[in-house]
C-alpha cells in the first residue's frame, strides 16, 4: 500500500488557537524540531512514539498529550498502518511558559475525561458558527490541564454563583443574533471565563452556547412558520449559514427547517 499523507489544517477565530492540524500519516516521521506554541495531541487510530527531552513516549488512543513549546521532539508511527492524529496549537495566552517544565516531565495525561473533552473541543472547531461553544470547551480544557500539571494550583470546586449566571444570560439574550465571545463576556462582567461557564451551567443546566443555540432556534422557528426562506432566518438568527442552522435545527426540532415550514398551516 502507498504512503498516504492527507492532511487538513486552518486557523480559526478562537484566541489562543494558532491552528488547527488533522492528519493520517502511514509512514513519514518527523525529525527532531520545535515549535513556539503549545501541542496538544490526541491521536483517533494507531500510534505515534516521539523523543522529548531525551526521552522517549508514547500516544496510545486513550491519551492526551502536550508537547511544550521550544522543546525538541519527532515523531513516527508506532503501527505498521501508521496512526491518525488531531492537534491544537496553543499560543502562551492558555498556558504560560512556568507550565513547560511539568510538560517537559510528564507530557503524556492518562485522563479520559480530558480526552473526551478535547474531542469534544476540535468536533466544534469544525464548525463555523460555533466559536462560543469552542471557546467553551477550550477555556475548560485548558483548566483540565493546569490542573495535571500544577495540582497543588487547582483551586476548590466553584460555588453556585447565581447573580453571575443570570448577568451572563442577560447578555446572551441581548447578543442573540450577533453573539459574543467568552472572553468578552467574561472581561463584562468581571469573571474568569471557567468560572462563568461553570456558574452558568450549575445554575441553569445547560452550557452558554446550548443556551444561545436554543434562543436562536426558537426564533427561528417564528420566523420559519410565518414564511421566510429557510436561508433568510439563518442569517436574521445569528447562525453562520443556512447549513448551520440545519444541523441545529434538526438536532433540536428533529426536522430540517424546509420541513418544518412547509408543515405551516
Amino acid at each position: 500500500m502507498a504512503p498516504q499523507r492527507n492532511v487538513f489544517a486552518w486557523r480559526p477565530r478562537i484566541p489562543g488557537v494558532v491552528e488547527v492540524f488533522h492528519a493520517h500519516f502511514t509512514e513519514y516521521a518527523y525529525p527532531m524540531h520545535v515549535h513556539e506554541a503549545w501541542t496538544l495531541l490526541i491521536v483517533d487510530d494507531g500510534a505515534v512514539r516521539y523523543d522529548l527531552d531525551r526521552h522517549e513516549h508514547g500516544t496510545p488512543h486513550d491519551t492526551v498529550s502536550l508537547l511544550p513549546p521550544h522543546v525538541p521532539h519527532n515523531g513516527s508511527p508506532a503501527t505498521e498502518h501508521g496512526f491518525r492524529k488531531r492537534v491544537l496549537y496553543l499560543d502562551l495566552s492558555r498556558l504560560d511558559e512556568s507550565f513547560i517544565g511539568p510538560a517537559v516531565d510528564g507530557p503524556d495525561l492518562r485522563d479520559p475525561v480530558l480526552r473526551l473533552r478535547v474531542g469534544q473541543l476540535h468536533t466544534a472547531l469544525t464548525h463555523p458558527g460555533d466559536e462560543l461553544e469552542a471557546e467553551s470547551r477550550l477555556t475548560l480544557v485548558g483548566e483540565r490541564l493546569r490542573a495535571h500539571l500544577r495540582p497543588r494550583l487547582v483551586a476548590e470546586a466553584p460555588r453556585r454563583d447565581p447573580v453571575l449566571a443570570r448577568r451572563l444570560r442577560e447578555l446572551l439574550d441581548e447578543r442573540l443574533v450577533e453573539g459574543i465571545a467568552l472572553d468578552e463576556a467574561a472581561r463584562l462582567v468581571q469573571a474568569h471565563p471557567a468560572h462563568l461557564v461553570r456558574a452558568f451551567s450549575s445554575a441553569y443546566g445547560i452550557a452558554p452556547h446550548q443556551y444561545l443555540t436554543s434562543r436562536r432556534v426558537d426564533r427561528a422557528r417564528r420566523l420559519l412558520l410565518d414564511g421566510r426562506p429557510p436561508g433568510d432566518v439563518a442569517a436574521a438568527t445569528g447562525f453562520y449559514d443556512q447549513s448551520h442552522l440545519t444541523r441545529h435545527f434538526k438536532r433540536l426540532v428533529g426536522v430540517s427547517p424546509g420541513r418544518y415550514r412547509s408543515s405551516s398551516r
